[in-house]
C-alpha cells in the first residue's frame, strides 16, 4: 500500500506524507485524532493531499506529537 500521495500542480507538486509517517512510527489514525485532538476529516485530507488550505497550527500540533518537521508532513517540489 502507498503511504505517499503527489497532488500536482502548475509547476511542480506537492507530496504528503502523513500517512508514511504514521506507519512507520505504528501510530494509527484513531490514536492520532485523540491524542492531538484533531478532526477526522482533516487527517484523512492531510494524509491523502485533498485538502485546499494547509492550517498551520494543525501541521505544528501534529509535528509536535510526531516528533518531525513540517516537511516530513508536506512538501512542495519543483518539475525540473
Amino acid at each position: 500500500m502507498n503511504k505517499i500521495y503527489k497532488i500536482k500542480l502548475e509547476n511542480g507538486y506537492y507530496v504528503f506524507k502523513l500517512e508514511q509517517i504514521l506507519a512507520e512510527k505504528h501510530i494509527s489514525k484513531n490514536k492520532l485524532i485523540q491524542d492531538t485532538n484533531t478532526d477526522f476529516k482533516v487527517i484523512q485530507r492531510l494524509g491523502r493531499g485533498d485538502c485546499i488550505r494547509l492550517d498551520i497550527f494543525v501541521l505544528a500540533r501534529l509535528c509536535d506529537y510526531l516528533d518531525c518537521d513540517i516537511s516530513d508532513i508536506i512538501e512542495y517540489k519543483k518539475e525540473n
